[in-house]
């Protein structure tokens, strides 16, 4: 699969950053339970900029600004379904002309859009994918997802990217789904620590359940605290050591409500990124309070450790 994305066996590839650390960083609050998604509906330039900032910061991956576009979310907002259809696709239309204008703006080679497919946690906007446990059934699950994911399946994305998933249930409903999808796919996790999904599932039993799914091409974690990836990384690799590993953690920062604490070092960033290319990821990027800084210096840990040897 990585071959069908035009990526060697051998290749790192740099993801961006959080698509609203950078949108916050230029001003935008966000107060709706559509998050940034709003941004789809009223200031869809400020999502271009933010895409090519990470651009030209040298991600070579970079996410449409769907993760809680939801046609539910969207509904209980009061759009109707044929306009909630279009916002999807809008988002991914965003990403692939910001990637257009920065190829032919750089003259370098192309980057790839991945759509971005939040939890359910996501849709209800109220912390509940760092929990999971959302009491429903897996086929309330399927049905959640899977009118989303059909039309990101058709949308032009190159990558649908299932991300920030917390909970086992919605692991098995994602891979009930993504049997039938044609698009890449990649199921990240969000976890509690170095062993487990956020419902307190072993990450080993979620991702097993993606080992044999044609689409899915890696498997991963984000949202995550970077000092549980390394070893998560591990135990990945055991678990379906036929797929990449696609890791963007958050900052390692707290979050309390309204606001970030702890230490954010530059430093220590690029020591974990080297730590995660030599664990074998094959896709880095960051999750919050992750922007462009930090994914310059990524890219350049990626070239300085991807780069031939002189003799």
């Amino acid at each position: 699969m990585q071959s069908a994305l035009g990526l060697s066996a051998n290749d790192v590839v740099c993801l961006d950053g959080g698509l609203a650390t950078e949108l916050e960083n230029r001003g935008y609050q966000f107060n709706t339970k559509l998050w940034s998604a709003e941004l789809l509906l009223n200031n869809p330039t400020a999502i271009y900029h933010s895409h090519m900032a990470y651009l030209e910061a040298g991600a070579r991956i970079i996410t449409s600004a769907s993760y809680q576009a939801t046609l539910q979310g969207l509904s209980d907002c009061g759009i109707d379904l044929d306009r909630s259809r279009k916002v999807l696709t809008d988002s991914i239309d965003i990403a692939l002309q910001a990637r257009d204008d920065y190829r032919g703006k750089s003259g370098s080679g192309t980057a790839l859009v991945a759509a971005s497919i939040g939890p359910y946690g996501a849709y209800l906007a109220n912390g509940s994918e760092y929990r999971g446990n959302y009491g429903l059934n897996i086929q309330s699950l399927v049905d959640f997802h899977q009118e989303r994911i059909g039309l990101m399946d058709g949308s032009g994305a190159d990558i649908l990217a299932l991300e920030t998933i917390p909970d086992h249930h919605e692991a098995c409903a994602l891979a009930s789904i993504l049997k039938n999808v044609s698009t890449p796919c990649w199921i990240s996790f969000s976890c509690n620590d170095a062993d487990h999904l956020r419902d307190g599932t072993p990450i080993q039993n979620s991702a097993a359940l993606f080992r044999n799914i044609q689409s899915v091409f890696a498997i991963g974690v984000n949202c995550t605290s970077p000092e549980h990836v390394t070893p998560l990384i591990r135990k990945l690799r055991s678990s379906a050591p036929s797929k990449s590993v696609v890791v963007y953690p958050n900052s390692g920062e707290d979050y309390q409500p309204g606001t970030w604490t702890g230490e954010h070092s530059l430093n220590q960033w690029q020591r974990d990124c080297r730590d995660w290319i030599n664990a074998g990821a094959k896709i880095i990027g960051g999750c919050c309070r992750i922007g462009p800084n930090e994914i310059r210096l990524l890219a350049d840990v990626i070239d300085s450790s991807t780069r031939p040897e002189e003799h």
